[in-house]
């Protein structure tokens, strides 16, 4: 990871630690770099938050400055923006969001010209070029300066693109969609309503402080009990800017990542469409789902935490579908990053092919319970290495057996070590961990 820009783009606390200085340059850079044979055509997209209008403004302003032209999507999902920059000929393309952090953070993801995260290279000369260390750029005179140009038809195309992937209409069936108060609020409906559904939505009106507060895929106790309150089918819940979806069944049961890829796993293999019947998942995957495909006939690969190096994988192999816990999952025959609204369509082409209830697809996961506990270290390496910890990770790892596992992970981006386990109780998860932290302990290795 660079200075600025992390696995998911550069983020920090709006005009704290990612300032319109910073945008401005990025815009500056970015309408340079791609500008240096054509005039670069650039898209931006940005969810609800109130500090999005003001990175906006200064990205479109570096961007026209370096005679690029900035195509605006306005309100809309990071998946969209990805659509829209690989299916219509941009250079690049810009989604301000933070996701599902809390309002007052933002952040500016980049998105190269085929749809997927930009190259590190990239993002290191645009840093270099934020801390002064590159020569001043060229602004561009006369004829040459850029414009900014109203491009919510592209968004609307997006929703076409939704719409058409639908197998069937989703007439009689009662779906509730929560929108975070976050991107998906102007496209999620939109898309449901046009399939036929009776669609019951919450936390759709964004004031531009209340994305992700009480509500969205991270809090989703709230549509669990929407779901149960109004007697629906299913329920989607999206992220702030939709790229991830948790889903609710019909009796009000969470289906996570991890039974998203199980029930569209296993789906697409019965119809021959899952490549090398594969799924790709993280290391943080639930044990349950693993037993669930061995018994399936589904293969499994398992890769670092973040959907970056989920979706590296399923490039390099081929493969069709995978995904995080967290929600984020891709369809490679459709996308190119992890798409909440997409997922939900997918989850319900499932429902209507199968003619099977959510909560009954959902039943041959038994999911494993599961504990993580984060512990603050002087130094990260030194703890995970120390015999001692070590030592007792192993002992654990002996006697959950078959029935568990334990893993310990340093964190990407702060001073801490993760300690997680699955067990067949929550009592055992707690002995487990409780343990290990005991033994860091002992060795003088937590802070705080």
């Amino acid at each position: 990871m660079g200075k600025y820009f992390g696995t998911d783009g550069f983020r920090g606390e709006a005009n704290v630690n990612l300032t319109v200085e910073h945008a401005f340059k990025v815009g500056r850079y970015l309408g340079w770099y791609y500008g240096q044979e054509h005039k670069a055509r650039i898209v931006i997209g940005k969810d609800t938050r109130r500090s999005s209008y003001m990175f906006e403004y200064a990205l479109a302003s570096g961007l026209t400055a370096s005679g690029a032209d900035a195509y605006l999507l306005h309100v809309t999902t990071t998946p969209s923006v990805s659509y829209v920059t690989r299916t219509e000929d941009f250079d690049c393309g810009i989604m301000i969001s933070a996701s599902h952090n809390p309002f007052y953070d933002n952040g500016i993801k980049l998105i190269n010209g085929k749809g997927h995260k930009i190259e590190a290279e990239v993002e290191d000369k645009i840093e270099a070029y934020i801390d002064g260390l590159i020569e001043e750029l060229p602004l561009a005179q006369k004829e040459n300066i850029g414009r900014t140009i109203d491009y919510a038809a592209g968004r609307n195309r997006y929703i076409g693109h939704l719409i058409s992937l639908a197998t069937r209409s989703f007439k009689d069936m009662k779906i509730g969609l929560d929108c975070s108060n976050g991107s998906a609020f102007a496209i999620a409906k939109s898309v449901y309503d046009a399939l036929g559904a009776k669609t019951y939505v919450i936390n759709n009106e964004p004031n531009g402080i209340n994305i992700n507060t009480d509500c969205g895929s991270t809090h989703i106790h709230v549509l669990q009990e929407f779901v149960k309150e109004k007697g629906l089918d299913v329920g989607f819940a999206y992220d702030g800017d939709a790229d991830r979806c948790i889903a609710v069944d019909d009796k009000g049961n969470v289906i996570d990542g991890d039974l998203v890829l199980y029930i569209c796993g296993k789906y697409l293999k019965e119809q021959g469409r899952l490549n090398g019947d594969t799924i790709v998942t993280t290391i943080m995957s639930n044990l349950g789902l693993y037993k669930a495909c061995d018994k399936a006939g589904i293969k499994y690969e398992k890769t670092k935490v973040g959907d970056k190096y989920v979706y590296e994988n399923m490039v390099q192999n081929n493969f069709s579908l995978g995904g995080e816990q967290s929600g984020h999952i891709i369809f490679s025959k459709h996308a190119t990053t992890g798409d909440g609204i997409l997922t939900s369509l997918m989850i319900m082409e499932v429902i209507m092919e199968k003619k099977q209830t959510l909560s009954k697809l959902a039943e041959e996961v038994k999911i494993y319970p599961q504990l993580l506990k984060n512990v603050r270290v002087s130094d990260k390496k030194t703890a995970r290495e120390n015999p001692e910890v070590v030592k007792a990770v192993e002992t654990v790892g002996e006697c959950l057996g078959d029935d568990g596992r334990i893993l310990v992970r340093e964190s990407g981006t702060e001073p801490v070590i993760r300690v997680m386990v699955e067990a067949s109780t929550d009592e055992l998860c707690a002995k487990y961990v409780n343990q290990v932290i005991d033994v860091m302990e002992q060795q003088g290795l937590i802070v705080g």
